[in-house]
């Protein structure tokens, strides 16, 4: 008797102290509901990357490791992509000759895409073609652009104007901007520009990816070397803050071809995954910034550098 007393006792002591473990891990793992994103799988050296999985995917916020809790290829059921072709009515001459190769790359483009038409007017993205599935009407809507200097206040508050009028979705969203990417409305070209950091965040915020294609504007500043470099500079940093691609050409004039820049999105898009992941607790909403890492050699993890965080609750 007196030794199943023990066992009994024994069991009971088990039982405890696998709830007490139990109880202690879930207090220490970060709760709270998914932070949803988009991320680009880049191969090293220009290959095509392999296939990755969810258990080799990283995440972190400083040098904690949040929990990945979906990595879904964006393939099949889930290729859905709404794609905006951003286009600035400052625009120079130089936008006349790729008006073809625009139009084509909108018709090449497969049945899961639905593709936009806005063009950036006095600060606002004036939408010329809603997201449709209807190529051939989208690329109708690609017109020259209206060439007048200083039509467009700030490339930035369009976008974040855009950005405001597109409707929340489950497909991936992506913007293709050409400009060239001076904020005729700040008055000082540097690092610390407002709009710019304003428009970043809007697309990090909403889980918008943007692309940054660059073309000469009109007028005076579409020759001043001072004025392009920062422009490139600034849609450089909005492409690679959103988790995009920035094309631009330097010193060396217009692009002779946008058609190479399509080719590169069409591929990239290819490659994409939605990540779903717990951050860590925080009492306030607000940005996040993260890293992104890879346990695959020679592969990187393209995302945006900051996610918004609802607060836990």
């Amino acid at each position: 008797m007196n030794g199943i007393k023990y066992w009994i006792s024994l069991l009971c002591v088990i039982v405890f102290g696998v709830g007490v473990l139990s109880s202690s891990a879930q207090e220490t793992t970060p709760s709270g509901p998914g932070v949803r994103m988009l991320v680009t799988v880049e191969g090293g050296k220009g290959k095509n990357p392999p296939s990755v999985d969810a258990a080799d995917v990283l995440v972190y916020e400083g040098k904690a490791r949040d929990k990945v809790t979906s990595w879904i290829a964006a393939q099949s059921d889930h290729a859905q992509l709404e794609l905006f072709i951003l286009l600035d009515d400052s625009s120079g001459s130089s936008l006349d000759t790729q008006l073809e190769s625009i139009r084509d790359f909108i018709s090449s483009q497969p049945t899961t895409v639905k593709v936009g038409v806005a063009y950036m007017q006095n600060g606002t993205g004036a939408i010329a073609q809603n997201l449709t599935d209807d190529h051939a009407q989208a690329a109708k809507s690609v017109r020259l652009p209206l060439g007048v200097a200083g039509l467009n206040a700030s490339p930035y508050f369009s976008l974040s104007d855009l950005i405001k009028k597109w409707p929340a979705s489950d497909a991936r969203r992506e913007v293709l901007m050409v400009s060239d990417g001076i904020d005729r409305y700040y008055e000082t070209a540097d690092t610390q520009d407002p709009y710019l950091q304003t428009a970043i965040q809007d697309a990090q915020r909403a889980g918008i990816v943007v692309y940054g294609i660059y073309n000469p504007g009109v007028g005076h500043v579409g020759h001043s070397y001072w004025l392009n470099y920062w422009g490139q500079m600034y849609l450089s940093r909005l492409a690679y803050e959103t988790g995009g691609e920035s094309y631009y050409i330097g010193t060396q004039g217009p692009a002779v071809n946008f058609q190479p820049y399509f080719d590169d999105f069409d591929q990239r898009v290819k490659n994409q995954y939605v990540l779903t992941f717990i951050p860590q607790p925080e009492k306030k909403s607000g940005m996040r910034p993260i890293k992104l890492r890879c346990e695959l050699p020679n592969v990187d993890l393209v995302g945006a550098d900051q996610v918004y965080v609802p607060a836990s609750e």
